[in-house]
């Protein structure tokens, strides 16, 4: 009901184009509860509500085998907050309502993942993740204390910057950081990798669908209130193209040296959000050199991906928790042939991975060709800066590459051969319950694809407050961009029918004949086991071996003798950021703070000390600021 009503809403205000504001006082310093949707909010309501509402339905066929009857109610409890304070996030209008909202949704969310609080790898995620959200809080408390100088009631409307370029940058640097760790850029997503798996299946759709755009939504907002956009630092859209450009590749390669299913997912939903900050830089470069049509580009290639991945990704995490629930494992290496028990979830599973993909004719086809259109535009003009778009497309192709590799190994080691074990072997189709919401989305992921000149469109429209100055036609390359998805839209409808006219074909072929099946060539074996396929890692060695950076451990066992009874091969990789520096970091940190234990004395008169120390050094600096 909460999903309708926020569909309700938001398609209101997409077919009207007036924004609704609700003013209502409220007895708080600095707030009040002011509500309102405007374009941008009613762009980011769709998927919240679609992602929610599915979720919802998902988690009543997939709790259904949780042992006892507290861990449903407390999971309901909680997800019901959590999809209402995600509504609230991208419909709060005051900086104190906001970060009430974007706390709560914080807390409810870290209660979530901690539904299995009893497993030990399951605490430890959770509290990295609180402490990750806390991190980012922090510097969001800091840019609207800035933000609201001089607002006594800190409505959005108050919202402005009329200062130094130094204040716009601190600003921007401190939305940054605030809103990045919650979207999981680089270098600050080491939560989401831990935090996604450890949450219920129902829980990972729903965070790495919406939640984390919600950071890219807060980015957005703040930056409305930054001045005019030609006004913006160039650095700032170099900034955003490198973090998009070292998330996407990082993500995705992260991803491929993953053996749990769920946290391959979380990895490559780091690269997608580097997709989309890749996006805005390109944007905010076109803003800067004049190119309306790499702005343009950049920008609704950028939103339209927030839709895309919302869909893809909450697919390929409810079509995960399917094959954890029929199987009880997510280890690629223990699964296999899961096809043929459940071909549907398979189906599923793989109209996901060829969205994330970027192919014909889904929807993330789509986003992807409007920013190679962006940066193509970039290329292509005569003066401004060249080398963003061209590092743009090269961090696009390799990402798309890397992607391409990833889910052929997450599906084909998964889904196809034969079972490595027992539980894939007598692995079984889901639910009722479980099997829609997956259904759906599929469905939407390859309508989005199909219908790309009305998904343009409404990108086009949600972007205005963004973006209001645009020229009547957008020209790239010598095409124009509506007769361009015109002609994408017939190519993708003439693939489909191509594709179903093949189907039917082959049926209509066979229908009279005996079909048979047989063992292929099987390299001389007379019985041919599982044991004989690729495993996650030898299938993906070639492309971890040539990036060293990621410098995986191997773990091998070597065949000996002319009968070896035994042969192993296994690969652990850890994030290299966290390797190389988060470790490092909470070294650091806990060596400090043994030290700092000696100052707890256990006496009451050395912290009575300390407070007059304390109110001291602070009458002194405020006597020392007035003069």
């Amino acid at each position: 009901m909460g999903a309708i009503l926020a569909f309700a809403a938001a398609g209101t205000v997409a077919w009207s184009g007036r924004p609704m504001v609700i003013p209502i006082p409220w007895a708080i310093p600095f707030g009040s509860l002011s509500f309102g949707v405007d374009r941008l909010s009613a762009f980011f309501l769709f998927p919240i509500a679609m992602v929610g509402g599915l979720g919802a339905v998902y988690a009543g066929g997939y709790l259904r085998r949780s042992s006892g009857v507290q861990a449903p109610r407390f999971f309901w409890f909680f997800y019901s907050i959590f999809f209402a304070f995600l509504l609230l996030v991208v419909t709060a209008r005051n900086g104190l309502l906001f970060l009430m909202a974007w706390e709560g949704r914080s807390l409810a969310s870290f209660f979530l993942v901690m539904v299995e609080h009893r497993e030990p790898t399951v605490r430890s995620a959770g509290w990295t993740y609180l402490i990750a959200a806390h991190l980012g809080t922090a510097c969001l408390l800091a840019l609207f204390i800035l933000l609201g100088d001089r607002n006594p009631t800190q409505d959005f409307e108050g919202f402005g910057v009329s200062g130094r370029e130094g204040i716009r940058s601190l600003l921007f640097l401190l939305a940054l950081i605030g809103f990045g760790v919650k979207a999981g850029m680089v270098p600050w997503h080491v939560w989401l990798p831990e935090a996604h798996p450890a949450a219920p299946s129902p829980v990972s759709a729903v965070m790495s669908g919406v939640m984390i755009k919600t950071g890219i939504y807060g980015l957005l907002r703040i930056m409305m209130f930054l001045g005019e956009p030609t006004l913006w630092p160039a650095w700032w859209g170099w900034t955003l193209v490198g973090l998009g450009a070292l998330s996407g590749v990082g993500g995705v390669l992260l991803a491929l040296a993953q053996k749990d299913l769920k946290r391959l997912l979380a990895y490559s939903s780091v690269e997608n959000i580097g997709v989309i900050s890749l996006g805005l830089g390109l944007w905010l470069c076109g803003v800067r050199v004049g190119n309306p049509a790499m702005a343009a580009l950049g920008l609704w290639g950028a939103l339209l991906h927030v839709w895309n991945h919302a869909v893809f990704k909450s697919l390929l995490f409810m079509s995960a928790g399917a094959v954890a629930h029929a199987t009880g494992t997510r280890s690629l290496d223990r699964l296999g042939g899961l096809i043929h028990g459940m071909p549907f979830t398979s189906l599923a599973f793989f109209a996901g991975s060829v969205s994330l993909c970027g192919l014909p004719p889904f929807n993330g086809f789509i986003s992807e060709l409007l920013l190679y259109g962006s940066a193509l535009a970039g290329i292509l003009q005569p003066e401004g800066l060249r080398r963003i778009p061209v590092l743009a497309v090269g961090a696009l192709g390799l990402m798309g590459g890397l992607a391409l590799a990833c889910f052929a190994t997450a599906f084909g080691i998964g889904f196809l051969g034969q079972a490595r074990s027992e539980e894939a072997a007598q692995a079984h189709e889901v639910s009722f319950l479980i099997a829609v919401p997956m259904g759906v989305a599929a469905v939407v992921c390859l309508g989005i694809g199909l219908m790309s000149p009305l998904a343009v469109a409404f990108t086009s429209f949600a972007a205005f407050d963004l973006m209001p100055i645009l020229p009547g036609v957008i020209r790239v390359g010598g095409w124009e961009i509506p007769a361009l998805f015109q002609r994408i839209l017939v190519a993708n409808v003439a693939l489909c029918v191509m594709l179903v006219v093949l189907m039917a074909a082959r049926r209509i072929l066979l229908l009279h004949r005996r079909v048979e099946e047989s063992s292929t060539w099987d390299c001389g074996y007379a019985a041919p086991t599982a044991r004989m396929q690729y495993t996650a890692s030898s299938f993906i060695w070639d492309i971890l071996a040539m990036a060293r950076v990621l410098r995986p451990r191997v773990k091998e066992c070597r065949p000996l003798g002319l009968f070896p009874r035994s042969a192993r091969l296994g690969t652990e990789e850890q994030d290299i950021f966290q390797r190389l520096f988060y470790n490092r970091l909470w070294r650091g940190i806990e060596r400090c703070s043994d030290r700092l234990r000696r100052l707890q004395e256990g006496r009451n008169q050395i912290y009575v000390l300390y407070l007059a120390l304390t109110v001291l050094a602070l009458l002194l600096w405020k006597l020392g600021f007035s003069q």
